[in-house]
């Protein structure tokens, strides 16, 4: 067996025991915030495989993650709790009938709904590059919410949904983050990933050596659908209330700082932009109270901490312009580390 492959098992090993034992670790807060980070990685390990590893600069996040939110809420959400939620337009006879008990068939049929989507928007969205591709991402970011706020019979408009079933948990949030980063590792390290590599450094060159660009961007683009779809699902039966509102454009603008300030290209920047940006943000919340420092009483000030993380963001992006890590993987930082000791120790 490989190095490489025995550090992937020791990581995976890390991980499955920190699962296990973060609820004897933390107190409720900081396991609604160790599941909001292990939601926000599947979140950021998917769109890093879109914008980072292929290069295509999409904006589309916000639109897959609220379609994977509606399809589980409106899955687990009873006939009887749906009459009771629709106010302004009574609920679609499909909608009635949509309905199950098993979390983990809401959660598939919500990746299934997201990744159908993103192959039928694959064959437009790809006519573009660049620029232009951002730009019809995010209008189709902005026509699912609007579809969200007036199909009322569906969506139940801007009053969205309450007291949808609390299912995720750590077990849940944190399998599926494993099981997303093992995926997308598989996929980079195969010969897709390094054809969404190509695509990325030149896509004419690409091409011109044979490989279908247009089949690679789409793999990429439904693997990330998928999963965005499904970590949908999770967040909003972590939160148990879902509106429109929770979805807009500065949804994606939170995933492409985590992924930005990871490193693009880099699954294990994105991980770690994730528990920075969604872990950071909530251990810097003292910022926001009144404090007492050296004798001097501070005046609680709100908003405060986001003004000291939008400082911390901009140091690093000055210091790590390519991201904490860049394009690169730990495992291959710790190679060129132990590479560098033993050429340290001739």
């Amino acid at each position: 067996m490989s190095k490489t492959k025995n550090l992937h098992i020791l990581f995976l090993i890390i991980s499955i025991l920190f699962v296990f034992l973060s609820p004897q670790i933390f107190n409720d807060y900081g396991m609604n915030i160790v599941n909001q980070i292990a939601i926000f990685i599947i979140f950021a390990v998917s769109y890093n495989l879109i914008n980072g590893v292929t290069g295509q600069f999409s904006l589309e996040p916000n639109g897959f993650v609220a379609i994977g939110a509606y399809v589980t809420a409106l899955m687990l959400l009873s006939a009887e709790a749906k009459n009771e939620q629709f106010f302004l337009d009574g609920p679609n006879s499909f909608i009635l009938m949509m309905h199950t008990n098993y979390f983990i068939v809401a959660l598939l049929l919500s990746g299934i709904c997201a990744c159908l989507l993103s192959l039928i928007l694959s064959f437009a969205v790809f006519r573009v590059r660049g620029d232009y591709l951002a730009i019809v991402t995010l209008g189709f970011g902005i026509i699912i919410k609007l579809l969200a706020l007036n199909f009322y019979s569906i969506t139940n408009g801007s009053r969205g949904f309450v007291d949808i079933p609390q299912f995720s948990n750590i077990f849940w949030t944190g399998s599926i983050a494993i099981i997303s980063v093992i995926l997308i590792l598989n996929i980079v390290y195969s010969k897709y990933g390094r054809a969404m590599k190509a695509i990325r450094d030149d896509e004419d060159a690409a091409s011109a050596m044979g490989i279908n660009t247009f089949w690679i961007k789409t793999l990429a683009f439904g693997t990330s659908a998928f999963l965005e779809g499904v970590g949908g699902g999770l967040l909003v039966c972590l939160l148990t209330t879902l509106t429109p509102d929770q979805f807009d454009f500065l949804f994606t603008f939170q995933l492409l700082i985590i992924i930005v300030l990871g490193g693009l290209g880099s699954t294990t920047g994105a991980i770690i932009g994730a528990i920075l940006a969604i872990g950071g943000s909530e251990w810097l919340r003292f910022l926001d109270e009144s404090m007492n420092i050296f004798g001097y009483q501070i005046e609680a000030m709100p908003g405060f901490r986001m003004v000291v993380f939008s400082l911390i963001l901009i140091l690093v992006m000055l210091f790590a312009r390519k991201g904490i890590m860049g394009n690169k993987e730990l495992i291959d930082i710790l190679f060129s580390f132990k590479k560098y000791l033993k050429r340290r120790k001739k």
